[in-house]
């Protein structure tokens, strides 16, 4: 695609949003002295920042990009990625927010080691600390220097890629957690604008006639259940792979969960999680549909994933143009700065401190800073390579389909079985991952042509006998460790019927439902 000129205006609203960011930057700088200030923002978060950045955060790598370029390709069923989240936030609000805050943990893999032995901790440490640099952070600088040659002449993708990594690194290394949560709750109110503005005109673009756009357009580009041959997404890939993928990302990842973890306490966490299960309902209509309409709007493209920039060109006027595109750096950023952030916490607080117990709170952050620009370098390399694969969104599915469904065996049956020991953890991911390997590696010989979700299935099926079989060769007098531990917290008051978070965990379940069967 061409380069796209920007006016003056466009520019000027693109550097407003710079300016603010930096700000927020500084700002929460001054009150990020130790490592859990940098990495939980002190425990500060109440359940507001922490739904919008929760949102956020998931926003670049898997929509505007990503999304809109799947749904131009095949449809509305890339909105199962979508919809999903809200029951696996349920679940998030229910189960795992009070387990994780009731140990007090700084990461992920320290509930492993609280619920398994050292080993399990240092070996999800690692593996999560790989899918942040390779897929999350990388895919995200991918997605973002797309669009920004598409704006700046002559600026090559590891530029583009470079350049996105610093600003970003710039003020997740001087405000911590703080710097995006608080930068992420703006990216996301941008993000909302400026994806409801690109699907207003883009329906627009269509006299606002739905029964024509739908006689318009091949039924099965408006199904979120597609047949099992499907080699897009089979219905049966929506309904055992998918929701894998989502329990790993919003109930294990460190770079989501380390907003809950820095929750004020548990109605904060819980309240967060559900607000933003109820935000990733309207992505299918403001996020995706558009990317259906763009079929009828735009001329044919050879890539999908340059859907979005190419609506913004054609629908937008200038000044519009600038504030979708600062919402698009938002939700770019919004990512970048997460998942830094996150590799950075699992870095200096599941390796660097335990072998290094002596270090003070102030250069225990000054540890994670320095990670944070290394982690920056290291993704913008990977970023360009994202390319040779047929697109943004089946880069970063196909490479979760293969790590993480021991992970989920892991963490679900640990939480809901008290029988099972570290060796039986250490055995699933050990024995789940050596399969992964076998098939991925027949994947990339072309012999092996299951679609991945159905291979996440498969594994986390493998992984769950695995677990179950090794939990049964446990000595009987090995001692079962316990799951719940006692509330290291001040107890929450009883909430008014009103305001309890199990009447909005049902109303979000009834929700959810509700928009799967209008687009059946």
């Amino acid at each position: 695609m061409d380069s796209i000129e920007l006016s003056a205006v466009d520019l000027a609203l693109i550097a407003v949003y710079g300016i603010v960011v930096v700000v927020i930057g500084v700002v929460t700088a001054r009150r990020t002295h130790s490592g859990e200030d940098l990495f939980l923002a002190g425990r500060r978060l109440t359940w507001v920042p922490i739904g919008f950045s929760l949102f956020a955060s998931n926003i670049s790598s898997t929509t505007l990009i990503g999304l809109a370029g799947a749904a131009y390709t095949w449809g509305v069923a890339v909105a199962n990625y979508e919809w999903m989240a809200a029951p696996i936030l349920v679940l998030m609000a229910l189960v795992f927010a009070p387990v994780y805050l009731r140990l007090r943990i700084g990461t992920v893999p320290e509930y492993l080691e609280h619920r398994f032995d050292a080993r399990v901790r240092r070996y999800f440490s690692a593996l999560t600390l790989f899918a942040n640099i390779v897929v999350d952070t990388a895919g995200t600088l991918f997605a973002g220097a797309v669009v920004l040659t598409a704006f700046v002449p002559g600026l090559d993708l590891f530029t583009a890629a470079l350049l996105l990594a610093a600003f970003a690194a710039a003020y997740t290394a001087a405000g911590g957690l703080a710097a995006v949560v608080y930068t992420d709750v703006l990216q996301a109110v941008m993000l909302l604008i400026g994806a409801v503005l690109v699907t207003v005109l883009a329906f627009a673009r269509l006299d606002f006639d739905w029964d024509g756009f739908v006689a318009a357009t091949d039924p099965d580009k408006l199904r979120l259940f597609l047949p099992l041959d499907d080699p897009n997404l089979p219905w049966l890939g929506t309904l055992i792979g998918v929701p894998i993928l989502g329990f790993y990302f919003w109930c294990t990842n460190q770079f989501i969960v380390q907003r809950v973890l820095g929750a004020r306490g548990i109605t904060h966490a819980r309240g967060g999680a559900l607000l933003a299960g109820l935000l990733k309902l309207p992505v299918l209509f403001i996020m995706v549909l558009p990317g259906v309409m763009a079929v009828q709007i735009l001329p044919p493209l050879e890539n999908g994933d340059q859907v979005f920039p190419a609506l913004v060109a054609e629908l937008l006027p200038a000044g519009l143009s600038g504030l979708v595109l600062a919402a698009l750096a938002a939700a770019l950023m919004s990512s970048i700065d997460s998942t830094l952030n996150s590799a950075s916490a699992l870095l200096t607080l599941d390796f660097i401190k335990p072998l290094r117990p002596d270090l003070s709170p102030r250069a225990l952050a000054w540890v994670g800073r320095a990670a944070i620009g290394v982690f920056m370098l290291l993704a913008a390399v990977i970023a360009p390579q994202i390319g040779s694969f047929e697109g943004l969104f089946h880069y970063l599915q196909t490479a979760l389909s293969y790590l993480v469904p021991p992970v989920a065996a892991v963490f679900l049956l640990g939480v809901f079985s008290r029988r099972a020991g570290s060796s039986s953890a250490l055995a699933t991911l050990l024995g789940g991952h050596t399969l992964s390997a076998v098939l991925f590696l027949l994947w990339l010989a072309g012999v092996l042509t299951l679609h991945f979700t159905l291979v996440a299935g498969l594994l986390f099926a493998v992984s769950v006998v695995i677990f179950v079989i090794s939990s049964r060769q446990r000595p009987a007098a090995a001692p079962a460790r316990a799951l719940w531990q006692p509330a290291l917290m001040r107890p929450e008051p009883r909430p008014l019927w009103w305001r309890d978070y199990r009447l909005h965990a049902v109303l979000l379940l009834a929700l959810t439902a509700a928009l799967v069967w209008a687009f059946l």
